[in-house]
């Protein structure tokens, strides 16, 4: 363990300091400043030993946490990037998204602050890149079996890396013209700058991954040629069919959903040639009154980019009532607490809203000019309008951020034929099957929209369902049992 004392000698949780607002507004990169090692160690300190530990349980990954703090403490880290790497192939991408699950389950946060779990998580994995120890993982010897997964999110990285570590021979293909998924493309530079994806895919393909892009699979390639030239199929696409708000004024010019706006500022930091004469993407928000419809993180990201591209005002709009300052009673330890929380970009500006409703878009010449608006109560299971709370909010562009309904059925899911669940989802069993023999699903399109962890936790468990059904056996970890599968 760690410092048997040192939850008790260090008693205050500390992670490190955000730039100043007004400097990471003028620029896109990632918003934390270093964080001195020595310090680092303190935290990982706090860790306590605790017996049974809780974290384990609240990370789908199953992440090592308690062994690898005690080794950050004893700075054996090389020794902690191997015993994290054990159970989670990108830590540098969990270390910055992850809502930390871990955290909220920490034995020490009943009546302290917890363990800075996410923070000692992503120390380890730059200081392994800065050191060199990040190095290609090659298999022991080729099976001669091809698999083809589909979509290059968290969930089908994970799903590649360990198949083509397991022997078989891996091609990833990726519609967008760059790999990644809603890693590469609607997540703020400020969040994740992409060299983390660019490293880790090298990586990659130098075990023998293969990336395909620019393929829309059940378009360019059909689901038969797919099935003709590879012994397994992962769909691991995402949930991709935004949600929509389908009132009265919905026409109007000037209403996006988040993903039609985030990856054109990707695309700029990215160096695309994609801008006007005043260097601004198709859509953007610069001097104008940007709405955001939608509390969660997708809005808080078309918040930070709104405001770096220099919008007049920014409002976020949530339905939910704003959440108490500390845990909730419906959230009990260790439960994920609902809790009002600031990211870095609702420091940086902006004015939130809670327990409204957008009644109807108002608009001249064909644009949106204003959004109706009024309060609600949630009552009997549903929200009710607050007679008398009307109100009108000015807005140049609307960005809808509520989340995802499944993914697209159009092309490869309608061509392979597989079944789906009732809420539109592919269905699958409890070792990742599709009802199409050699189909297999992992993450957000068999699972729906989910965090991030989990994606990486079913690319590994469906990868391991993968090589049994290839190979008869496999000894590829699975951090999801088909009981908790089957839970969903």
């Amino acid at each position: 363990m760690a410092d048997p004392k040192g939850f008790l000698t260090h008693t205050s949780r500390e992670t490190p300091t955000r730039r100043p607002v007004d400097l990471r507004l003028s620029d896109w990169k990632e918003v934390y400043e270093d964080f001195a090692s020595d310090t680092l160690r303190t935290q990982a300190s706090r860790c306590m030993d605790c017996g049974i530990p809780f974290c384990h349980n609240g990370c789908p990954l199953g992440n090592l946490i308690p062994e690898w703090n005690d080794l950050v403490y004893k700075d054996r880290w090389l020794d902690g990037i191997e015993r994290l790497h054990a159970t989670n192939n990108f830590p540098e991408f969990t270390g910055r998204l992850c809502p930390a699950p871990c955290e909220a389950s920490c034995v020490l946060g009943i009546n302290q602050d917890p363990v800075t779990i996410k923070q000692v998580e992503v120390e380890l994995i730059d200081r392994a890149f800065d050191e060199g120890w990040v190095q290609p993982v090659y298999p022991v010897f080729l099976t001669g079996k091809r698999v083809a997964v589909v979509g290059s999110g968290p969930a089908g990285l994970a799903a590649a890396q360990q198949l083509t570590r397991a022997g078989h021979t891996v091609t990833v293909f990726e519609r967008a013209d760059r790999i990644g998924g809603l890693l590469r493309y609607g997540i703020p530079e400020f969040k994740m700058e992409k060299r983390h994806i660019d490293r880790r895919i090298a990586q990659m393909e130098a075990e023998g991954t293969v990336f395909r892009t620019g393929v829309n699979v059940g378009v360019d390639i059909t689901a038969e040629d797919l099935r003709a030239t590879h012994d397994a199929i992962v769909l691991a696409g995402g949930s991709t069919i935004a949600r929509d708000l389908p009132i009265e004024g919905r026409e109007l010019d000037g209403i996006h959903q988040a993903m039609e706006f985030l990856p054109w500022a990707n695309r700029v930091q990215l160096g695309d040639d994609v801008t006007d004469a005043d260097g601004l993407p198709p859509i953007n928000a610069r001097g104008k009154k940007v709405i955001i419809i939608g509390g969660g993180d997708t809005g808080a990201d078309c918040l930070g980019t709104s405001l770096r591209q220099g919008a007049e005002s920014v409002h976020q709009l949530e339905i939910m009532p704003r959440p108490p300052a500390e845990r909730a009673d419906s959230t009990p330890w260790p439960t994920y607490p609902l809790m009002y929380r600031v990211s870095s970009a609702h420091e940086e500006g902006g004015e939130r809203l809670f327990a409204v409703n957008t009644e109807r878009f108002v608009g001249e010449d064909g644009k949106v000019t204003a959004l109706q608006l009024h309060e609600v109560k949630f009552e009997a299971g549903r929200f009710v309008k607050v007679e008398g709370t009307d109100f009108t909010l000015g807005a140049d562009l609307v960005l809808l951020a509520m989340g995802f309904v499944g993914p697209q059925r159009e092309g490869l899911i309608e061509d392979l034929g597989v079944g789906l669940t009732d809420r539109g989802n592919v269905a699958r069993d409890d070792n990742w099957a599709a009802d199409v023999d050699g189909v297999f699903v992992a993450g957000d399109m068999g699972r729906g929209q989910s965090l991030i962890v989990w994606a990486i936790a079913e690319g590994r468990s469906c990868a391991a369902a993968v090589d049994r059904y290839l190979a008869g056996t496999s000894e590829l970890p699975s951090p999801i049992e088909p009981t908790r599968l089957a839970q969903r």
